[in-house]
């Protein structure tokens, strides 16, 4: 894949991987939300929480080499330019954006981890479990920060939508279409 592109878009590296990302994260979330419609015990909620697992793998091995990408080939500019305050509320919320794509992923693994819990999918093992003793508390624990992050990165990204499409609609520049 190329990675020198037209400066009025990202590289196409960035471009894919952003929307890759995008659809992991969205998958991870409606697994989520609906493995608890399914009985305990089940090989269907077993398998639709370990496509949860996978995504959020899947997100935290994509998203360094995309953070490499981007920071190699720099971004863009919005035409025409941002006020100086839009373009600092800008970048903290990617940083947010590319935190909560690191730390959830990373957080969901070790609360599975301090479980003694493997990640299996279809019987296959993609993460064994690599702890002696299981902390079943801590993991409890760790489960419900796990799900609290998430609901705050339901609003984080609602407001990366809004952004886009407010940039697109309201202000009429090209955010949308350099990430297209």
């Amino acid at each position: 894949m190329a990675v020198i592109e037209s400066r009025s878009r990202y590289a196409a590296a960035v471009r894919y991987m952003h929307w890759t990302v995008f659809v992991l994260v969205l998958l991870a979330y409606i697994f989520i939300n609906i493995f608890e419609l399914f009985p305990k015990g089940s090989a269907l909620r077993t398998n639709i929480k370990a496509a949860h697992f996978t995504a959020g793998i899947a997100v935290l091995l994509l998203v360094l080499p995309r953070g490499v990408i981007r920071l190699r080939n720099g971004r863009p500019p919005i035409v025409p330019a941002l006020p100086y305050a839009m373009e600092i509320l800008s970048k903290l919320t990617h940083v947010a954006l590319y935190a909560f794509l690191l730390v959830q992923p990373i957080l969901g693994i070790v609360t599975l981890q301090v479980g003694g819990k493997a990640v299996k999918l279809f019987g296959v093992t993609l993460l064994p479990s690599f702890v002696g003793t299981p902390n079943t508390a801590l993991s409890h624990q760790l489960e419900d920060i796990h799900g609290t992050i998430g609901t705050i990165f339901y609003y984080v990204i609602g407001l990366h939508i809004a952004a886009a499409l407010w940039h697109y609609v309201g202000r009429r520049d090209n955010t949308l279409q350099r990430m297209l």
